[in-house]
């Protein structure tokens, strides 16, 4: 008979923002395949695992999808428990469906355990919620990153019928996603934030409008980062304003 197969949220990368669903799994999981930015301590939770990093990594080297695929169901077919570990939630730019569709065509059973996605714990990090009275009453989840061989997306184009903003994977090509914002209909002086390593220790938050994205972006380290926009942001204070082309006058460490 086939194991069962847990499509698994890790959450942003701290180890206590998993939810308990998630961690009774990493107990009792036979095998872990798991994405590259998972935390070590939650890692730890499969004490009887076997761990296989099958992660990915922009611009470096990068487990290929359809290789994921094809483990995921052998592995099934070897082990009574099959933990797929994702970061953020599965559901959210994971890849999700593929894997699905993978498993329910080799009639293989499939649970989804949600795990917090990076744009709510960046809003948590900068405490500025992405919903304001008033202000923001819906959030688009957005992302500009393409597979290998695809054509670039309009990811864009209908952004401006939502009052927030979360961009993942877009900072270190801020300038292609300022001038689809733009296009779209975004104004540059809209309230932008870049929160890198979200819930982690030393993570790193910078406030700015967004003419400055391709100038904010370049002060990110290696961390995974997170773009939110929009008028919840809230007005910057007078040590927050920077203005083109002069350096930034607050970075605020978390």
């Amino acid at each position: 008979m086939n194991g069962r197969v847990y499509l698994v949220g890790a959450g942003p990368g701290a180890p206590d923002l998993l939810t308990l669903r998630a961690a009774r799994l990493l107990e009792i999981a036979d095998i872990v395949l798991h994405d590259a930015l998972v935390h070590p301590d939650t890692l730890a939770l499969a004490t009887k695992a076997r761990l296989v990093d099958v992660g990915k990594r922009s611009r470096a080297r990068s487990t290929d999808q359809r290789f994921i695929c094809r483990f995921l169901v052998s592995a099934a077919k070897r082990y009574p428990i099959v933990v797929r570990l994702k970061g953020g939630d599965p559901m959210i730019f994971g890849r999700a469906q593929e894997e699905l569709d993978a498993l329910r065509d080799a009639g293989i059973e499939v649970e989804v355990v949600p795990g917090i996605t990076a744009a709510l714990a960046a809003s948590a990090q900068i405490k500025a919620p992405l919903t304001r009275r008033g202000d923001s009453r819906s959030v688009a989840f957005l992302t500009p990153r393409v597979g290998a061989g695809q054509s670039p997306s309009a990811w864009a184009s209908g952004s401006r019928a939502a009052d927030t903003l979360a961009i993942y994977m877009s900072a270190r090509d801020a300038s292609n996603t300022l001038d689809q914002l733009i296009e779209a209909g975004w104004s540059t002086d809209t309230p932008i934030a870049l929160v890198e390593s979200a819930s982690l220790p030393g993570s790193e938050a910078w406030r700015g409008v967004l003419r400055q994205l391709p100038e904010l972006s370049q002060r990110v380290g290696s961390g995974p980062v997170m773009v939110l926009a929009g008028a919840a942001l809230g007005p910057l204070t007078d040590q927050e304003t920077v203005f083109d082309h002069s350096p930034l006058s607050r970075s605020t460490r978390m």
